[in-house]
């Protein structure tokens, strides 16, 4: 009887060392599954949802790991009634988790790709990127009017400047209003009528099955999305085990579209202070990527288009900024600079 329980360690082994061989991992990732992850997220639905969702493939893939959520209130939760753009930008989402993966005390970040700030902080790094949802917009109204369709005044809710940009220069007699919440709190609000619209990703809103009877899906080649939208980040301390963990996880293609996007961004120095946009594909090893710049009242819109090999992601994305920032970008982010100085020392 002695032996009976030796030789089923062995075999619960031996099927762990199994699953860590399929996924490329060997005997490293067999023994990284036998202890507790702990998983940052924001306590939104849908953070909650996407967590969930990395939570449950873990658990499937590495059959003893433990896994736990751990919900964190960043401040960009905890500020509601003032637009990003006034208070600090998308790095507002991040920073409390960030924190709490450096000191330890979380394992791996759960992160919507595009609350994600260019740069990330020495000693973290992007270990995973799965495959990416749906990434376009959806614009919600009372009737399911398009935006054509929609008459001047019509009040349009956004805290999104890529959003207000590409609204006002499609239909400049809008009248965009400051609409801040979780998906299903800006849903809450236009059906109660705070505002007339409103418009959301339609990933966020496929994830927790809350697409509504009245919208209507614009054009992605015209309303270009947020960089990183539609896509996770899964974000780790450098080195650390719970990045082979991940790895499973990691679709190549949307990483590589995903790198072109954030590396535009970084060179625009790009915030949710920024109107950008960027929308990268990948075929047959080459990635092409589609970006703009735009004038926060939509009177500017700058776009514009670059290929390169999947490798060279990153200079595709640079390339592309310096192509926008010498067409006239450099000079609607200095404008937008300025207007942040003025706004800083009035405060």
């Amino acid at each position: 009887m002695g032996a009976q329980p030796a030789r089923l360690c062995h075999s619960f082994y031996k099927a762990r060392l199994l699953v860590a061989q399929a996924a490329g991992l060997g005997e490293a990732g067999a023994t990284v599954m036998r202890s507790l992850l702990r998983i940052g997220t924001r306590g939104s639905a849908l953070a909650l949802w996407q967590a969930e969702w990395v939570k449950t493939r873990l658990e499937n893939l590495w059959l003893e790991l433990q896994v736990e959520l751990v919900p964190i209130k960043t401040s960009g939760d905890k500020i509601q009634d003032t637009s990003l753009a006034q208070v600090g930008g998308k790095g507002l989402f991040v920073k409390e988790i960030e924190e709490a993966l450096l000191v330890g005390t979380i394992d791996l970040a759960v992160h919507s790709m595009k609350d994600l700030p260019g740069e990330l902080p020495d000693g973290l790094t992007l270990s995973a990127v799965p495959e990416r949802e749906d990434t376009r917009d959806l614009l919600i109204t009372r009737h399911g009017e398009t935006l054509d369709e929609l008459p001047p005044g019509t009040r349009v809710g956004t805290s999104s400047l890529r959003r207000q940009a590409l609204l006002l220069h499609l239909n400049p007699g809008l009248s965009i209003e400051t609409l801040r919440g979780n998906v299903d709190t800006r849903l809450r609000k236009q059906r109660e009528g705070v505002v007339d619209a409103t418009v959301l990703a339609v990933a966020g809103l496929k994830r927790l099955g809350l697409m509504p009877e009245h919208g209507s899906i614009l054009d992605e080649q015209v309303f270009l999305p947020a960089v990183g939208q539609g896509a996770l980040g899964l974000e780790t301390r450098v080195n650390d085990k719970a990045a082979t963990l991940v790895q499973p996880l990691h679709h190549q293609a949307t990483a590589v579209a995903v790198s072109a996007e954030r590396a535009f961004l970084r060179r625009m120095g790009g915030s949710c202070r920024t109107p950008l946009a960027a929308k990268g594909i990948v075929t047959n090893g080459m990635v092409h990527l589609n970006a703009l710049v735009a004038s926060p009242d939509g009177r500017r819109v700058i776009r514009g288009e670059y290929d390169g090999p999947t490798a060279a992601a990153d200079q595709v994305g640079t390339a592309l900024a310096e192509t926008l920032l010498s067409r006239g970008g450099k000079e609607i982010l200095k404008a937008l600079s300025a207007v942040s100085s003025q706004r800083s020392a009035g405060q």
